[in-house]
Protein backbone atom coordinates (compact mmCIF):
# COMPACT_ATOMS: atom_id res chain seq x y z
CA UNK A 1 0.00 0.00 0.00
CA UNK A 2 1.09 3.51 -0.57
CA UNK A 3 0.44 6.33 1.29
CA UNK A 4 1.51 10.02 0.80
CA UNK A 5 4.67 8.69 -0.47
CA UNK A 6 5.51 5.92 1.89
CA UNK A 7 5.29 2.01 0.71
CA UNK A 8 3.88 0.34 3.28
CA UNK A 9 3.68 -3.47 3.52
CA UNK A 10 0.86 -4.14 4.93
CA UNK A 11 0.23 -7.45 3.75
CA UNK A 12 2.92 -8.64 6.00
CA UNK A 13 0.52 -8.09 8.97
CA UNK A 14 -1.99 -9.76 6.94
CA UNK A 15 0.00 -13.08 6.62
CA UNK A 16 0.73 -13.17 10.49
CA UNK A 17 -3.30 -12.28 11.48
CA UNK A 18 -4.37 -15.09 9.01
CA UNK A 19 -1.68 -17.63 10.14
CA UNK A 20 -2.05 -16.88 13.78
CA UNK A 21 -5.91 -16.46 13.85
CA UNK A 22 -5.78 -13.11 15.45
CA UNK A 23 -9.47 -11.92 16.08
CA UNK A 24 -9.17 -8.83 18.08
CA UNK A 25 -6.32 -6.02 16.45
CA UNK A 26 -5.00 -2.89 17.48
CA UNK A 27 -3.76 -0.52 14.84
CA UNK A 28 -1.23 2.05 16.25
CA UNK A 29 -0.23 4.78 13.95
CA UNK A 30 2.27 7.86 13.81
CA UNK A 31 0.26 11.37 14.18
CA UNK A 32 1.16 11.97 10.60
CA UNK A 33 -0.56 9.34 9.02
CA UNK A 34 -3.50 9.12 11.28
CA UNK A 35 -5.71 11.21 8.96
CA UNK A 36 -5.01 8.08 6.90
CA UNK A 37 -5.92 5.30 9.23
CA UNK A 38 -9.31 4.13 8.21
CA UNK A 39 -7.42 3.04 5.15
CA UNK A 40 -5.08 0.52 7.00
CA UNK A 41 -8.30 -0.39 8.91
CA UNK A 42 -10.22 -1.19 5.75
CA UNK A 43 -7.58 -3.08 4.10
CA UNK A 44 -7.07 -5.10 7.71
CA UNK A 45 -10.60 -5.85 7.74
CA UNK A 46 -11.11 -6.76 3.95
CA UNK A 47 -8.45 -9.50 4.09
CA UNK A 48 -8.48 -10.90 7.38
CA UNK A 49 -11.01 -12.14 9.75
CA UNK A 50 -10.39 -9.84 12.68
CA UNK A 51 -11.91 -6.34 14.27
CA UNK A 52 -9.33 -3.41 13.88
CA UNK A 53 -9.41 -1.17 16.80
CA UNK A 54 -7.46 2.56 16.21
CA UNK A 55 -5.52 3.38 19.42
CA UNK A 56 -6.14 7.08 19.25
CA UNK A 57 -3.05 8.01 21.94
CA UNK A 58 -0.04 9.68 20.58
CA UNK A 59 2.56 7.00 19.32
CA UNK A 60 6.24 8.42 18.93
CA UNK A 61 7.65 5.20 18.22
CA UNK A 62 9.00 1.75 19.12
CA UNK A 63 9.22 2.21 22.77
CA UNK A 64 5.34 2.69 22.75
CA UNK A 65 4.62 -1.54 23.70
CA UNK A 66 3.44 -3.20 26.87
CA UNK A 67 -0.05 -2.23 27.07
CA UNK A 68 -0.94 -3.51 29.89
CA UNK A 69 -4.62 -2.17 29.78
CA UNK A 70 -5.13 -3.60 26.15
CA UNK A 71 -5.86 -7.30 27.56
CA UNK A 72 -8.91 -6.06 29.12
CA UNK A 73 -10.05 -5.44 25.59
CA UNK A 74 -9.43 -8.97 24.18
CA UNK A 75 -6.90 -7.95 21.95
CA UNK A 76 -4.37 -10.76 20.62
CA UNK A 77 -2.21 -8.56 18.66
CA UNK A 78 -1.24 -5.08 17.91
CA UNK A 79 -0.28 -3.76 14.48
CA UNK A 80 2.52 -0.59 14.61
CA UNK A 81 3.19 1.24 11.47
CA UNK A 82 5.96 3.50 10.60
CA UNK A 83 8.77 2.29 12.96
CA UNK A 84 11.35 -0.02 13.00
CA UNK A 85 11.43 -2.25 15.93
CA UNK A 86 14.09 -1.99 18.97
CA UNK A 87 15.37 -4.92 19.03
CA UNK A 88 15.80 -5.51 22.97
CA UNK A 89 12.63 -4.08 23.81
CA UNK A 90 9.15 -6.73 23.83
CA UNK A 91 5.80 -6.51 24.30
CA UNK A 92 5.59 -9.08 27.24
CA UNK A 93 2.22 -8.53 27.15
CA UNK A 94 0.70 -9.07 23.29
CA UNK A 95 2.08 -10.40 20.30
CA UNK A 96 3.16 -7.09 17.81
CA UNK A 97 3.96 -6.58 14.50
CA UNK A 98 6.16 -3.38 13.14
CA UNK A 99 5.51 -2.01 9.51
CA UNK A 100 7.92 0.04 8.42
CA UNK A 101 6.92 3.28 6.17
CA UNK A 102 9.68 3.50 3.23
CA UNK A 103 9.88 6.63 1.59
CA UNK A 104 9.25 6.29 -2.40
CA UNK A 105 11.79 9.01 -3.30
CA UNK A 106 14.70 9.35 -5.72
CA UNK A 107 17.87 10.12 -4.01
CA UNK A 108 20.05 10.93 -6.71
CA UNK A 109 19.49 14.22 -7.28
CA UNK A 110 19.89 15.14 -3.95
CA UNK A 111 22.72 13.15 -3.40
CA UNK A 112 24.59 14.94 -6.82
CA UNK A 113 23.52 18.41 -5.41
CA UNK A 114 25.80 17.46 -2.40
CA UNK A 115 29.05 16.62 -3.64
CA UNK A 116 30.40 19.73 -3.55
CA UNK A 117 29.58 19.83 0.21
CA UNK A 118 31.35 16.82 1.30
CA UNK A 119 34.91 17.92 2.26
CA UNK A 120 37.13 15.06 2.88
CA UNK A 121 36.92 11.07 1.34
CA UNK A 122 35.55 8.99 3.89
CA UNK A 123 31.75 9.84 4.57
CA UNK A 124 29.66 8.59 7.31
CA UNK A 125 26.00 7.62 6.31
CA UNK A 126 22.81 8.02 8.80
CA UNK A 127 19.48 8.30 8.48
CA UNK A 128 16.07 7.55 10.28
CA UNK A 129 13.42 4.42 9.21
CA UNK A 130 11.99 5.56 6.41
CA UNK A 131 15.12 5.60 4.51
CA UNK A 132 17.39 2.99 5.68
CA UNK A 133 16.71 0.82 2.50
CA UNK A 134 18.03 3.83 0.35
CA UNK A 135 21.32 3.89 1.99
CA UNK A 136 23.13 0.99 -0.43
CA UNK A 137 22.27 3.14 -3.44
CA UNK A 138 22.99 6.04 -1.84
CA UNK A 139 26.88 4.57 -1.50
CA UNK A 140 26.88 3.49 -4.57
CA UNK A 141 26.40 7.24 -5.89
CA UNK A 142 28.73 7.79 -3.43
CA UNK A 143 31.28 5.33 -4.34
CA UNK A 144 30.87 6.74 -7.96
CA UNK A 145 32.12 10.09 -7.38
CA UNK A 146 35.43 8.74 -5.48
CA UNK A 147 33.95 8.51 -1.59
CA UNK A 148 34.11 6.04 0.70
CA UNK A 149 30.82 5.72 2.35
CA UNK A 150 30.74 4.40 6.09
CA UNK A 151 27.70 3.04 7.58
CA UNK A 152 27.70 1.93 11.12
CA UNK A 153 26.04 -0.44 13.41
CA UNK A 154 24.30 0.65 16.28
CA UNK A 155 23.75 -1.02 19.74
CA UNK A 156 20.82 -3.47 20.86
CA UNK A 157 18.46 -0.26 20.82
CA UNK A 158 19.01 0.06 16.69
CA UNK A 159 17.49 -2.48 14.14
CA UNK A 160 19.18 -1.28 11.08
CA UNK A 161 22.52 -0.50 9.99
CA UNK A 162 23.20 3.67 9.30
CA UNK A 163 19.67 4.19 11.46
CA UNK A 164 19.45 6.67 14.12
CA UNK A 165 16.81 7.69 16.66
CA UNK A 166 16.19 10.60 18.28
CA UNK A 167 17.16 8.83 21.41
CA UNK A 168 19.71 7.00 19.90
CA UNK A 169 23.45 7.74 17.24
CA UNK A 170 25.05 4.69 18.29
CA UNK A 171 25.39 4.19 14.72
CA UNK A 172 27.11 7.50 14.23
CA UNK A 173 29.35 7.37 17.03
CA UNK A 174 30.63 4.02 16.49
CA UNK A 175 32.31 5.09 13.19
CA UNK A 176 32.82 8.97 14.39
CA UNK A 177 36.85 8.68 14.47
CA UNK A 178 37.03 6.98 11.04
CA UNK A 179 35.10 9.46 8.87
CA UNK A 180 35.39 13.60 7.70
CA UNK A 181 32.13 14.32 8.12
CA UNK A 182 28.55 12.83 8.11
CA UNK A 183 25.49 12.53 5.44
CA UNK A 184 22.41 12.84 6.82
CA UNK A 185 19.57 11.96 4.39
CA UNK A 186 15.94 12.89 5.79
CA UNK A 187 13.59 15.30 6.34
CA UNK A 188 13.86 17.76 9.58
CA UNK A 189 16.25 19.37 12.09
CA UNK A 190 16.20 17.34 15.21
CA UNK A 191 17.75 14.13 13.94
CA UNK A 192 20.63 16.18 11.65
CA UNK A 193 21.52 18.27 15.18
CA UNK A 194 21.62 15.08 17.27
CA UNK A 195 24.08 13.17 14.94
CA UNK A 196 26.32 17.16 14.94
CA UNK A 197 26.03 17.01 18.87
CA UNK A 198 26.71 13.27 19.87
CA UNK A 199 29.94 12.82 17.07
CA UNK A 200 30.78 16.12 17.46
CA UNK A 201 31.81 15.94 13.43
CA UNK A 202 30.50 18.37 10.81
CA UNK A 203 27.27 16.91 9.07
CA UNK A 204 25.57 17.83 5.40
CA UNK A 205 22.00 17.10 5.71
CA UNK A 206 20.16 16.58 2.59
CA UNK A 207 16.47 16.66 2.28
CA UNK A 208 14.90 14.53 -0.68
CA UNK A 209 11.66 16.15 -0.39
CA UNK A 210 12.95 19.39 -0.63
CA UNK A 211 15.65 19.31 -2.45
CA UNK A 212 17.68 20.89 0.13
CA UNK A 213 21.41 20.50 1.08
CA UNK A 214 22.25 22.15 4.31
CA UNK A 215 25.49 22.79 6.66
CA UNK A 216 25.96 26.00 7.95
CA UNK A 217 22.49 26.41 8.88
CA UNK A 218 23.17 23.14 11.47
CA UNK A 219 26.02 24.82 12.89
CA UNK A 220 23.61 28.17 13.83
CA UNK A 221 21.29 26.15 14.58
CA UNK A 222 23.53 23.91 17.03
CA UNK A 223 24.51 27.45 18.31
CA UNK A 224 21.46 28.35 19.38
CA UNK A 225 19.73 25.11 20.93
CA UNK A 226 23.46 25.42 22.87
CA UNK A 227 22.31 28.75 24.15
CA UNK A 228 18.65 27.69 25.36
CA UNK A 229 20.33 24.49 27.09
CA UNK A 230 22.52 26.64 28.90
CA UNK A 231 19.61 29.20 29.64
CA UNK A 232 18.09 26.47 31.15
CA UNK A 233 20.63 25.23 33.31
CA UNK A 234 20.82 29.04 34.51
CA UNK A 235 17.35 29.61 35.13
CA UNK A 236 17.68 26.13 36.99
CA UNK A 237 20.63 27.39 39.41
CA UNK A 238 18.50 28.35 42.41
CA UNK A 239 15.97 25.40 42.05
CA UNK A 240 15.44 24.00 45.36
CA UNK A 241 13.11 21.26 44.75
CA UNK A 242 13.19 18.86 41.76
CA UNK A 243 11.21 16.82 40.03
CA UNK A 244 12.71 13.35 38.06
CA UNK A 245 10.62 12.52 35.42
CA UNK A 246 10.78 8.93 34.43
CA UNK A 247 9.00 7.11 31.19
CA UNK A 248 6.41 4.31 31.82
CA UNK A 249 6.59 2.99 28.04
CA UNK A 250 8.71 0.05 27.79
CA UNK A 251 11.58 1.59 26.00
CA UNK A 252 12.08 4.92 27.98
CA UNK A 253 12.07 2.89 31.65
CA UNK A 254 15.26 4.21 32.75
CA UNK A 255 15.22 3.35 36.66
CA UNK A 256 18.58 3.05 37.81
CA UNK A 257 19.03 6.58 35.65
CA UNK A 258 15.89 7.72 37.84
CA UNK A 259 18.04 6.11 41.36
CA UNK A 260 21.43 7.86 40.67
CA UNK A 261 20.15 10.98 40.12
CA UNK A 262 17.78 10.73 43.00
CA UNK A 263 21.53 9.96 45.43
CA UNK A 264 22.99 12.57 43.57
CA UNK A 265 20.36 15.12 44.80
CA UNK A 266 20.35 13.65 48.30
CA UNK A 267 23.92 14.31 48.46
CA UNK A 268 23.29 17.80 47.68
CA UNK A 269 20.63 18.08 50.28
CA UNK A 270 18.44 19.07 47.24
CA UNK A 271 14.56 17.82 47.76
CA UNK A 272 13.13 15.83 44.83
CA UNK A 273 10.46 13.59 43.88
CA UNK A 274 10.28 10.94 41.03
CA UNK A 275 7.12 11.19 38.73
CA UNK A 276 6.26 8.59 36.22
CA UNK A 277 4.43 9.44 33.25
CA UNK A 278 3.40 7.70 29.71
CA UNK A 279 2.69 11.25 28.09
CA UNK A 280 4.47 13.92 28.60
CA UNK A 281 2.50 17.34 28.01
CA UNK A 282 2.61 21.27 29.35
CA UNK A 283 -1.02 20.09 30.71
CA UNK A 284 0.44 16.86 32.63
CA UNK A 285 3.02 18.47 34.31
CA UNK A 286 1.56 22.17 35.02
CA UNK A 287 -0.01 20.64 38.44
CA UNK A 288 3.36 20.04 40.06
CA UNK A 289 3.88 24.46 40.82
CA UNK A 290 6.12 23.34 43.26
CA UNK A 291 8.48 21.76 41.32
CA UNK A 292 11.47 24.36 40.75
CA UNK A 293 12.82 21.96 37.91
CA UNK A 294 11.89 18.66 36.10
CA UNK A 295 14.94 16.38 34.92
CA UNK A 296 14.12 14.11 31.91
CA UNK A 297 14.72 10.36 31.66
CA UNK A 298 12.43 10.00 29.26
CA UNK A 299 12.76 10.74 25.75
CA UNK A 300 15.83 12.97 25.37
CA UNK A 301 13.12 15.08 22.94
CA UNK A 302 11.04 16.47 25.84
CA UNK A 303 13.82 18.47 27.19
CA UNK A 304 15.40 19.81 24.01
CA UNK A 305 12.70 19.78 21.15
CA UNK A 306 9.62 20.93 23.54
CA UNK A 307 11.53 22.74 25.87
CA UNK A 308 10.01 26.01 24.94
CA UNK A 309 6.30 24.66 25.60
CA UNK A 310 6.85 24.37 29.87
CA UNK A 311 6.97 27.43 32.22
CA UNK A 312 9.56 25.00 34.30
CA UNK A 313 12.59 24.53 32.89
CA UNK A 314 13.06 20.75 31.92
CA UNK A 315 16.98 19.97 32.16
CA UNK A 316 18.66 16.37 31.25
CA UNK A 317 20.81 14.02 33.59
CA UNK A 318 23.97 15.70 32.04
CA UNK A 319 23.05 19.32 32.48
CA UNK A 320 22.33 18.58 35.56
CA UNK A 321 25.45 17.57 36.49
CA UNK A 322 26.49 21.00 35.30
CA UNK A 323 24.01 22.42 37.47
CA UNK A 324 25.69 21.08 40.00
CA UNK A 325 29.48 21.38 39.41
CA UNK A 326 29.98 17.91 38.72
CA UNK A 327 30.93 18.25 35.06
CA UNK A 328 31.74 21.26 33.27
CA UNK A 329 29.94 23.21 30.48
CA UNK A 330 32.86 21.81 27.72
CA UNK A 331 31.85 18.40 28.87
CA UNK A 332 28.40 18.99 27.25
CA UNK A 333 26.81 15.53 26.08
CA UNK A 334 23.41 15.12 23.83
CA UNK A 335 21.42 13.04 26.52
CA UNK A 336 20.73 9.46 24.77
CA UNK A 337 19.35 5.99 25.62
CA UNK A 338 21.77 3.43 25.26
Amino acid sequence: MKILGYNIDLEKAVKTINEKKYKHVVLQVPEGLKSHVYKFVEFLEKNTDSRVIISGDPCFGACDVGRYELRDLKIDFIVQIGHLPIPYVKNPVIPMVFINAEADVDVTKIVEKAIPYLKGEKIGLATTAQHVHLLDEISNLLRENNFKPVIGEGDRRIFSKGQILGCNFSAARCIADCVDLFMFVGSGSFHPLGLLLSTRKPVITCDPYTNEVKSDELEDLKDMILRQRYGAIARSKDAKVFGILVGTKKGQQRIELVNKIKNILDSNHKKSYVIALDYFSPMTLESFREIDCFISTACPRIAIDDYMQYETPIITPVELEILLGIKKWDEYQFDEII
